[in-house]
């Protein structure tokens, strides 16, 4: 039988180490070095003073916490959230809301520069909009804590996988945000307290719905306290018991769909509480009108948008282009996709099922031209699909990306090996307070 290798833990320094912040990692941290090896701090700023405690080491890097502050950057701020520090939800309080965007657009630069080795001819203006109560989708852990004697509610503690004993979130729309105690002692309430590890929270332009997960039925009288609840706070309460396609109302209670509508275009998205949106309405909006501004669709157009989702793009180009193909992974939302379209009377659309990391030259719609493209992934990026460019020939491509590593390494293979040029980029604020960075990138052949 083989054995078990066990990793022997390394003993952390215990006294205080005094450095000077060099530079921000892409998650945020303050980078500097000790002996040669990186630190990662949490909370520090370039050009800051300090002194750090160890919180991990490692071979290649180690991680720290801030101790003592000599020297205060600029850009600091005192984080507005009680729980901020505690609570891993969010990672930049501590940083000015200009600052914040300022940080991602130079993080932005630096990584085209030094991963796709592509320089920009020119930075959009960022997207900028709520600084708070933006947040519109989430999952939120939940475990009853017998030693405490309640219910916790809402995201883990940084680094660890307790979840943190928060009040509120002020990052998420107030309907959820301002009543995570009131959540607290309604699930304090049920029978199956201790059965409920998550919530997934949902909120449309109208409607909010909250689906909580129960591994062991609820009973009657637990239905009961939930439905009351609903009422009191006009949310719909449904429960799920296994995968996203178990989720329904409370007995009697009515299905609401969320909505999220795109004024500028006409368009309205129904989308069920599990299924993919993007968290910040406002951002969104102005995304999608910088996406239409820039492309300049025409009725003589033929648009591939890849990994469309519901179809967040697709449609609102389908107002404009001649003809769009949708192409998403998951079978669900490409169906909800099409139900959308119908619901917006748009013909001049199709959507189609695809894993785009793999080989799709065998599919009838891959083997079209398409004069513009679009691609919105997720973090893994799109470097798998890229060399079908070859084929479709497309003289305009916007590239959206939630992880700028992975846009940078796209980007050098579009610009290096398939000879476009990276004409304009800039980042967009769609999770402020948080060190995600989402960006907008336009190609021309």
């Amino acid at each position: 039988m083989a054995r078990r290798r066990f990793h022997k833990k390394r003993k952390l320094p215990e006294d205080p180490i005094k450095v000077t912040i060099e530079s921000l990692a892409h998650d945020g941290r303050g980078v500097a070095h000790v002996d040669g090896k990186v630190i990662f701090i949490d909370e520090a700023l370039p050009g800051e003073e300090l002194e750090f405690i160890y919180t991990d080491s490692r071979k290649d890097y180690a991680e720290g916490k801030v101790q003592t502050l000599f020297t205060r950057a600029s850009e600091r701020v005192d984080a507005e959230c009680p729980h901020f520090g505690n609570c891993g939800g969010c990672s930049f309080q501590h940083v000015s809301d200009t600052a914040q965007i300022s940080f991602k657009q130079d993080l932005l630069v630096d990584q085209f520069q030094r991963i796709g080795k592509v320089e920009i001819q020119e930075i959009w203006q960022p997207l900028t909009g709520p600084h708070w109560g933006y947040r519109r989708k989430a999952r939120m852990g939940v475990k009853y804590v017998e030693k405490k004697g309640r219910v916790l509610v809402g995201f883990r503690e940084r680094r660890n996988q307790f979840l943190a004993e928060i009040e509120s979130c002020k990052v998420m729309h107030p309907i959820v945000g301002e009543k995570l105690m009131d959540l607290s002692a309604m699930i304090g309430q049920l029978s199956i307290k201790d059965k409920i590890p998550q919530i997934e929270v949902a909120i449309g332009d109208e409607d909010c719905v909250l689906s909580f997960r129960v591994l062991e039925p609820a009973t009657d009288e637990d239905k009961e306290i939930m439905r009351a609840f609903g009422h009191q706070h006009n949310i719909s309460m449904c429960l799920q018991s296994k995968g996203p396609d178990t989720i329904t109302p409370i007995d009697g209670e009515p299905e609401v769909i969320p909505t999220y509508s795109l004024p500028d275009q006409g368009i309205t998205f129904r989308f069920k509480p599990a299924m993919f949106t993007q968290v910040n309405y406002e951002i969104n909006r102005q995304m999608i009108n910088r996406v239409m501004q820039e492309m300049d669709f025409n009725a003589q157009d033929r648009v591939l948008d890849l990994f469309c989702g519901l179809g967040n793009f697709t449609l609102p180009i389908a107002t404009k282009a001649g003809h769009v193909v949708g192409i998403e992974g998951d079978q669900p939302l490409v169906n909800h996709a099409k139900e959308n379209a119908l619901l917006n009377k748009l013909g001049n659309v199709e959507f189609f099922a695809a894993d785009l990391s793999k080989d799709v030259s065998d599919q009838a719609w891959a083997r079209q031209k398409y004069n513009k493209v679009m691609l919105d992934p997720s973090r893994a990026g799109a470097s798998e699909i890229l060399h079908n460019l070859k084929k479709w020939e497309p003289e305009l491509i916007m590239y959206v990306s939630c992880n700028p590593s992975t846009l940078a390494r796209d980007a050098g293979i579009l610009v290096n090996e398939l000879g476009y040029t990276l004409v304009k980029a800039g980042v967009m604020d769609m999770f402020p307070q948080t060190g995600h960075v989402e960006s907008i990138a336009l190609f021309k052949k």
